[in-house]
């Protein structure tokens, strides 16, 4: 099966889109963040003045740039004064380990690094400035920098299965074009919009966000507390009259109830599958929702579909993307019900993994269906057919790559992690699902002497919080498959989490079954069938999402105004319900409008 969409012209950059705004509506709010708001017109000043300074830095264009900066009004700042420096911006996310933003750092070789710390944790040598710095302008108007489509715009690393994260390189056509095919869609409106950015810099699903400042949306930071807190970000979603939503299909389980009742955001929903009880929950309530597909090599979104109908598909090319179904030998797949793999071609297509040519000519091949000379396509990895009424629907991967929680996970990487380990001497990682829909990493290792929490302890140094199993289990053998390779598919089922060894304590005693009812919702959401009073939740698998899960539904069950810090800032289960009972002290949650059908969305 080929697919074909309608090349699009030649797109206006997005910088010189960004110029028309500011010229014709400066007082326009460009951004609100948690720090304060900017209109465009202090946007431009604010980054014309960083671009000077990374220019007077020795930047110079194709140059690579890491931004190391928390959710606040600086970090579009940083993003688009890089680009005006001519070079591609590099996130170095601070909530990741210091060793992988090093590591992050010296792979993408920087020319200098935009942070608010005065010792980010980046090579010595490399130019560190503030979000604020300026300099003196010294260049003619006609000499700053206007993109060439092959300029590159970014370099986001994504999870590698060689045990480290690659870079991938992506030109600033291929993000004009993004944003061009996007409206010609209908996914954007032509009117400005209001824009909550909700993923992570270092996701690829962020530059769909962030970019649309670009066209003179108005742009909403929502900073890592917002987004922690369902009804926080709901409460900011209405505060700001927000009327675009990116997130995957687990926050939209969190984010459900808080918004019962409330007009609904158009739902932008990408980084997974989206489950098909969701995509009926959506379709039957009228939800203005889009379902996004698109890997981070072809500019993160290819191919789109409102979310309405039977049940889950891809929906079709957005234009200037070409989709291929093909089998083994690249030959066309086209009978119903028949599956191939998806491949993609077109000007969105990344240049590649800098510094690993190999990889890139291994995943970007030459295109025996275009026209032109020196066509690329991509190979994605992921399986899909046509089902009898024709929808393109997504099957599964050919390899051991994974998407959890919205993020790419190579299990491969995640296992030389575990296995470079001391007293580690063999380790394998799957995905199970600890409950429907609960999707988790599970570890398993051989070796003498082994804790699993000290090991899980280790990871979490290394590693960001999505890369490390929720359990580890210790096996006398990995099982094998006749030609010695480790049979993933008959590890056993993971052993219930270890907590950390500490002082053996009195179970409490019961008062109001607060103790109770707070262990059992532990016991639930972690699938977990004992727990003490010492327990960790980190240490027994939990994750943020399940964190989210465990506030939700005491929430609900107690009536008491819990927050998310409550629970991550606990040592243990007895420190939780402490603070649960605080809570309850403090009196009842404020009253929430009852769950029900949503009819109505923001159009």
């Amino acid at each position: 099966m080929t697919t074909f969409a309608e090349p699009s012209t030649v797109t206006a950059d997005l910088l010189a889109r960004l110029r028309g705004v500011v010229a014709a509506h400066p007082g326009r709010v460009a951004v609100h963040a948690v720090d304060g708001s900017l209109d465009f017109a202090e946007l431009d000043r604010r980054t014309a003045a960083l671009a000077r300074a990374l220019r007077a830095a020795g930047v110079r264009r194709g140059d690579r740039v890491g931004v190391h900066l928390a959710r606040t009004a600086d970090l579009p700042v940083a993003l688009l004064a890089t680009w005006r420096a001519g070079a591609a911006y590099v996130p170095l996310d601070p909530a990741y380990p210091a060793e992988r933003i090093a590591f992050t750092a010296a792979d993408a070789r920087l020319a200098a690094v935009v942070s608010a710390d005065a010792e980010p944790p980046v090579p010595a040598g490399v130019p560190v400035l503030r979000p604020t710095a300026d300099a003196p302008d010294t260049e003619a108007p006609q000499a700053r920098f206007a993109p060439h489509p092959l300029d590159s715009a970014y370099v986001i690393h994504t999870s590698g299965s060689t045990g480290r994260p690659k870079g991938v390189e992506v030109p600033h056509g291929a993000v004009a074009d993004l944003v061009a095919a996007l409206e010609l869609s209908g996914a954007y409106r032509p009117e400005p919009g209001v824009v909550a950015w909700n993923a992570s810099v270092s996701f690829d699903a962020s530059v769909q966000q962030w970019v649309r400042i670009c066209r003179g949306d108005t742009l909403v930071v929502v900073d890592d507390a917002q987004r922690a807190e369902p009804t926080r970000l709901v409460a900011l979603l209405a505060e700001h009259g927000v009327t675009d939503l990116d997130l995957t299909p687990s926050h939209w389980q969190l984010l459900r109830e808080p918004l019962a009742g409330a007009r609904v955001p158009r739902l932008f929903m990408g980084g997974e599958p989206v489950p098909a009880r969701t995509w009926r929950e959506l379709a039957d309530a009228r939800i203005d929702a889009l379902n996004l597909y698109g890997p981070t090599e072809c500019t993160v979104d290819a191919i789109t579909a409102p979310i309405t109908g039977p049940g889950p598909h891809l929906g079709e090319p957005l234009a200037g993307v070409r989709a291929y179904l093909l089998d083994g030998r690249l030959a066309p797949v086209t009978a119903a019900g028949a599956v191939g793999e998806l491949y993609l071609a077109g000007p969105g297509l990344a240049h590649g993994y800098p510094g690993h040519p190999g990889l890139t000519a291994g995943r970007f091949t030459a295109d025996p269906f275009a026209t032109e000379p020196g066509a690329r396509m991509y190979r994605t990895g992921d399986q899909a057919r046509r089902s009898s009424d024709g929808l393109l629907e997504y099957v599964g991967r050919v390899d051991r790559q994974v998407k959890l929680r919205g993020f790419r996970v190579e299990l491969g990487e995640v296992e030389h992690a575990l296995g470079a380990l001391p007293a580690v001497t063999a380790a394998a990682v799957t995905l199970h699902e600890a409950a429907p829909g609960d999707h988790r990493l599970a570890g398993f290792v051989t070796g003498a002497d082994l804790r699993p929490a000290d090991l899980l302890a280790e990871l979490r140094r290394t590693l960001p919080a999505h890369l490390v199993p929720s359990t580890v289990t210790v096996l006398d053998s990995l099982p094998l498959t006749p030609n010695g390779k480790v049979d993933h598919a008959a590890l056993p089922a993971p052993a219930a989490p270890a907590a950390p060894a500490a002082p053996a304590a009195e179970p409490a005693a019961a008062q109001g079954g607060v103790e109770e009812q707070v262990a059992e919702v532990w016991r639930t959401v972690l699938g977990v069938p004992d727990i003490e009073q010492t327990d960790d939740f980190l240490s027994l698998g939990g994750h943020s999402l399940a964190a989210l899960r465990v506030v939700h539904l005491l929430r609900r069950k107690l009536n008491v105004e819990l927050q998310l810090r409550d629970l991550l800032d606990a040592a243990d289960l007895a420190g939780f319900t402490a603070a649960v009972r605080r809570a309850a002290a403090a009196g009842p949650a404020a009253a929430r409008p009852a769950l029900t059908a949503r009819r109505e969305a923001v159009r």
